[in-house]
């Protein structure tokens, strides 16, 4: 971790901020941009480290100070516990931890008054860690670092799976590229990287997974559009719309909720296709419009939301549709480890009503005999498997093709692999291709 350009203290006051924020409501790719650019890289990986293990970390505060002090206070003292109540995992030494933690609250308005307070908490930790640790071991929420609620619904929809679902989520996400193949092919790229001693291993039809990630600017070729950060997961996508169609022909493609464009331009990049892609956010669309610029690839990108195609829709109806929905993410918290603290129980329902009216009011814009690819990153069934049979058994002229249905997160690391239908190391998903065939006229 390089932290070297500011001390400790700074990035810790960062770091719990961030994690104030997401207690708060802030999503984490909120809050991280606010943070001073000097200090950015360190505290945010200080604040993905805590967020990962802020189960425990309130637990273990509960235990040494029942009455929750006010929330900068709190945020600071949890930040410091999930850095370092597990040893072989902490960035820094515990006893540096604390005495930078107690630096932090004494250089903060808004925690300078409970400096005292800190300092007692977090030497007490460190005099009973043992015996604290063991006596939050017992709480589900402590030992997955996942809210009730969520590892209950795993626990449903995954009986066999949950634990190692769980366990896989608190691992780092490995960095993944995505080769451009008009640019270059997985192999000729791998030995590119080879050549400039960058250990790499491909991964899928046109993955390429660094051995340690990267700035991207300092990836080979990245910024004249050679390849694309997208995990192995998301790389199924475009293959999964172009499969089966006739790619000597023009074909009209559709991409809802598009942003930032990821699956946009691996779609162009594997066929010449007239592609509209759609995100209901005009910030969000020039992410789309710069990466296509970056690629040197070129679609429609409007400003609209894809459940009212009579805002946006010529008439003319798509070879394929890709609908990304949006989801729990409860797929990629892998990335994202602030998800799991954001969302809460009742937006698994909630979510799934946004996704079955995008299906019904995108399923008439495909052609007879096209096919729309239903994809979330969700591991949650109610998002998946569940939502497409439901759409199945109302829609009878919708086909279900061969798909690689739910993906479970699957992590190289030793021990928190799952049960797969996929290559390894790569986020969870799910996909549903489904096929619009003619029905009979009745007799």
């Amino acid at each position: 971790m390089a932290t070297e350009a500011a001390p400790l203290w700074r990035l810790l006051q960062a770091a719990a901020r961030v994690v104030e924020q997401v207690r708060g409501g802030m999503s984490a790719s909120q809050a991280i941009p606010r943070v001073d650019a000097v200090l950015r890289p360190g505290a945010q990986a200080l604040a993905f480290h805590a967020l990962r293990e802020l189960g425990r970390a309130q637990a273990l505060r509960a235990r040494l100070a029942q009455r929750a002090p006010a929330a900068p206070v709190d945020a600071l003292l949890c930040t410091a516990l999930a850095l370092c109540w597990r040893e072989g995992d902490a960035p820094y030494a515990a006893f540096t931890l604390v005495d930078q933690a107690v630096e932090a609250a004494k250089r903060d308005p808004t925690t300078r008054a409970q400096a005292n307070f800190v300092n007692a908490c977090l030497r007490r930790f460190l005099r009973e860690r043992d015996a604290l640790v063991a006596a939050t071991n017992g709480d589900a929420v402590a030992r997955w670092n996942h809210p009730q609620w969520w590892i209950e619904q795993l626990r449903r929809d995954w009986p066999d799976d949950f634990e190692r679902i769980l366990l896989a989520d608190n691992q780092r996400a490995p960095m993944t590229l995505r080769v451009n193949t008009r640019r270059a092919t997985q192999a000729a790229y791998l030995a590119r990287l080879l050549a400039d001693g960058i250990e790499a291993r491909a991964i899928g039809a046109t993955g390429v997974t660094l051995a340690a990630p990267r700035d991207v600017h300092a990836i080979p070729g990245f910024d004249d559009g050679d390849v694309s950060v997208q995990d192995a997961g998301a790389q199924l996508a475009a293959p999964l719309v172009l499969e089966g169609l006739d790619l000597s022909k023009p074909l009209r493609i559709l991409d809802a909720c598009a942003a930032p464009g990821g699956k946009t331009a691996h779609i162009l990049e594997l066929a010449n296709a007239d592609v509209l892609a759609l995100d209901i956010s005009p910030e969000r669309c020039e992410r789309i419009r710069g990466n296509l610029a970056r690629l040197s690839l070129q679609a429609q990108v409007v400003a609209a939301d894809a459940a009212q195609p009579a805002q946006w829709w010529d008439g003319r109806p798509f070879d394929a549709i890709l609908l990304d929905a949006p989801c729990t993410a409860s797929g990629i918290v892998r990335r994202h480890p602030d998800v799991r603290w954001l969302r809460r129980a009742s937006d698994v329902a909630q979510l799934g009503q946004v996704q079955a009216r995008l299906l019904a009011s995108l399923w008439p814009l495909v052609s007879p005999g096209g096919r729309l690819v239903y994809c979330t990153c969700s591991v949650f069934r109610a998002e998946g498997q569940q939502q497409v049979q439901t759409f199945l058994a109302h829609n009878k002229e919708a086909l279900s093709q061969s798909a690689p249905g739910h993906l479970l997160p699957h992590s190289g690391e030793k021990g928190v692999g799952v049960r797969d239908n996929s290559s390894s190391d790569h986020d969870g998903f799910f996909y549903a291709v489904l096929e619009k065939r003619a029905l009979a006229p009745p007799a």
